[in-house]
Order: structure tokens, then sequence, then C-alpha cells
């Protein structure tokens, strides 16, 4: 049976191979974009109505301790309290606007006694790569309007270390709370808090980010129409090989072997039958 030549292994690997690739875009490739593009639009969602909503007291939004979850996230917040330039950390690794970067992360104690982190902005590297000399923050309370931000995850889980050619300066590779709180030996609320332009202590105040739909969605669909032109494929080879003439078939019974043609032998024969078509 014909059937048969489908159980070779040349073919079931084949078949392994589309297989394979066809689930991880089902249920890998095409659903991770579909996330990413939910999670854009959640977060330019969270974005456009902050620009019209009135900053909120902290307690309002978040209470003590409380980590931020997305439908908090980008709210603006006033915070009140005193600045900790001791426990600074430098921010390293970044990048704003596609250049490089540091952003400044100083904790601050509010008026209600927990501690906060401020994501002061950011500074361009000097000349050297290395940390340029930037303002101190304001002695004294303050108060501020930040937006909320959930703490960054680092991969590596590292912990900041001491700069020896900054004088012991506090570097990490995250803006994450508690990161800064075990550099520091501090009990820093979760989440962190953007400081707008224009407050007291803010550097270089970091852009919104562009309320763009990005290209997740277009992607995912990529992903799904690859899978399914390869098991169409797939499908299409099968159907051929089990025809007869197909690849697959090696003899025939009480006949010679059948070989395909190359392509250079089917065009060296077309050049023959030209040519002789013009001498006759």
């Amino acid at each position: 049976m014909r059937w048969k030549l489908l159980l070779r292994p040349s073919w079931l690997a084949l078949t392994a191979v589309v297989f394979i690739f066809a689930i991880c875009c089902y249920t890998l490739l095409g659903p991770w974009q579909f996330d990413r593009h939910r999670e854009r639009a959640a977060q330019n969602e969270a974005v456009s109505s902050s620009f019209g909503a009135q900053p909120q007291p902290l307690a309002a939004v978040l209470s003590e301790n409380q980590t931020p979850l997305e439908d908090a996230e980008w709210q603006r917040v006033l915070i009140r309290g005193t600045y900790l330039p001791d426990d600074e950390v430098i921010a390293r690794l970044r990048t704003v606007q596609g250049e490089p970067a540091f952003e400044v992360l100083t904790p601050l104690q509010t008026t209600e006694g927990s501690v906060v982190l401020i994501d002061r902005g950011y500074l361009r590297p000097d000349d050297r790569t290395r940390v340029p000399g930037y303002a101190a923050p304001p002695e004294g309370e303050v108060q501020l309007e930040a937006r909320v931000r959930m703490d960054e995850r680092d991969p590596g889980n590292r912990d900041a270390f001491a700069d020896s050619s900054t004088d012991g300066e506090l570097h990490a590779y995250s803006v994450n709370s508690q990161v800064v709180g075990r550099a520091t030996d501090l009990d820093i609320q979760p989440g962190y808090f953007q400081l707008e332009g224009g407050q007291p202590g803010v550097l270089g105040a970091l852009p919104l980010p562009q309320l763009q739909a990005g290209p997740y969605l277009s992607y995912a669909l990529q992903w799904i129409a690859f899978g399914t032109m390869a098991l169409l494929g797939w499908l299409y080879f099968t159907v051929r090989e089990l025809r007869p003439g197909g690849a697959l078939a090696g003899e025939r019974t009480g006949q010679e072997k059948v070989r395909r043609k190359s392509v250079a032998q089917i065009l060296a024969e077309d050049e023959q039958r030209e040519e002789a078509s013009t001498h006759s």
C-alpha cells in the first residue's frame, strides 16, 4: 500500500518538524504576541486616562506596603516627605529615547512614616561613559507629583553593588524597590514613583511611553499564518506523494525505478526542442 511510504524515517522526521513548528506557533509564539498587544493596549489606556485625572494622595491609591498592580500603574499621586540622599542608587544600562542613560533612584520618607522609592529622572553619560555630576535633591520636606510604576524584574536577580570607581556609589541593573531596600537596609514600599517634570528634585524627566499599538497584533497573526501554512504545505505534499510518481516512491512492481528530472535536464530538453523546431 502506498500509505507505507509515509512511514519512512525521513517522512516521519519531516512530519514531526512541521507539527512541532505549528504547535509552537499556535500555543507559544502567537499567544506571546497577543499578550504583548494586550499589555500595550492596557498601558496606553492607563497613560491616556491619567492625562485628564487629578493627582490623588498616595494613601488613596496605594495602602502602605501594597504592591502596585497593572490597574494602578501610571496613575498620578501626591507624595509629601523628605528625601534620603545618602541612600541614593544609580540604575545603569538604561536607554531613554534610544540613547544610553542612567536613572537616579532616591528613597523618600513620607510624612506618614513609610519609605518610597523616587525615580528622579535620567542623566546622560559623560565622555568617559560614567555618571556625570548632578544636583542633589532638596533638603527638608517636599511635596511631589509622580506616577505609580511597578517594580522592574531583572532576569538575573542581581543585587545593587558599590562602584569603586565612583567612591562607593551604589549601582543597580533594574529599577526595583526591593533591590534598593536590600542595598540600603531600608524597608521600602513595593513599586516606585516616576517624577513629573518641574517637581522638586527632578533631573531629566523621563518621557511617557508613546501611545501606539505597536506591531504585536500583526506579529501574532503572522505566526498563526505561518503555522497554518506549514500544515497546509505538509498536507499538500502528503497527498502528492500518495499519488503515482511521488518522490517517496522507490520502486514500482514490474517497472524500473522512476527518477525525477532535474531543472537543468528540463531546461536542456526545452532548448533541444526549440532548436529542432527552428531547423524544421
